[in-house]
């Protein structure tokens, strides 16, 4: 990796990536969430919006790998004992099915069934890191911190969804951690619009109160810098 800094055109201004300090976390794109019959879907909402995040996601995916960025993948799911999931969470939504229920994938929200893994289009590569989480946020109940700390990261680029639940989630919980964000806006998606604009106003809010917001072609265009040289 070459040790350079590089700056990325960003809201609410330009932010400085050291790229052997700086890694990509790519969140939850499960196929419980982003495909037909798991949980995202069991809850009532219109999977195709957060589809929309793929394409995006495979670019950065493939600029980051070739820069060589550290990749980090989470998804978010219980044991299949259910002795990490909180009745609170089971009982939420009265839903029918719910986690831990079988569905057109295996078991709802489940570590080791299928619903649970990562959209074949964005599969994580031998070697990068996959943090299994059974709450929202990637740094609770797991080892994220501890993976970031030994690789002396100081800088996280997040994509993933939902852009409002746990992407904004992972990103406060690094905001008080230390960690600067860079959130790629076309990256992330939601089931709600409204949601999605409003977590992106929220990042960028009062000078970056909780990071910054870029896109994946202007991500692409600059870590490309690196690549061709």
């Amino acid at each position: 990796m070459h040790d350079m800094n590089l700056s990325v055109a960003a809201d609410p201004y330009p932010v400085t990536l050291d790229l052997p300090h700086a890694a990509l976390i790519v969140i939850d794109m499960q196929r419980d969430f982003v495909e037909p019959g798991g949980f995202g879907a069991a809850l009532g909402n219109d999977v195709t919006r957060l589809q929309a995040a793929i394409e995006p996601i495979a670019a950065v995916l493939a600029a980051a790998r070739a820069a060589g960025l550290l990749v980090i993948h989470t998804r978010e799911g219980h044991r299949p004992d259910l002795t990490d999931l909180p009745p609170t969470k089971k009982a939420r939504g009265r839903l029918d099915p719910g986690i831990g229920d079988p569905g057109p994938m295996g078991r709802i929200l489940v570590r080791g069934e299928a619903g649970h893994e990562i959209v074949p289009a964005l599969a994580p590569l031998a070697g990068e890191p996959v943090i299994d989480k059974p709450g929202k946020g990637a740094f609770y109940a797991t080892d994220l911190e501890t993976i970031l700390r030994q690789r002396a990261i100081a800088k996280l680029i997040l994509c993933g969804v939902t852009t409002e639940v746990c992407v904004h989630t992972t990103l406060r919980e690094a905001n008080d951690r230390g960690f600067e964000c860079l959130v790629v806006s076309d990256g992330t998606a939601s089931y709600f619009p409204e949601f999605h604009a409003c977590a992106l106003a929220m990042v960028k809010a009062q000078g970056g109160i909780f990071g910054f917001i870029t896109d994946s072609a202007t991500l692409i265009r600059t870590l490309e810098k690196v690549i061709r040289t």
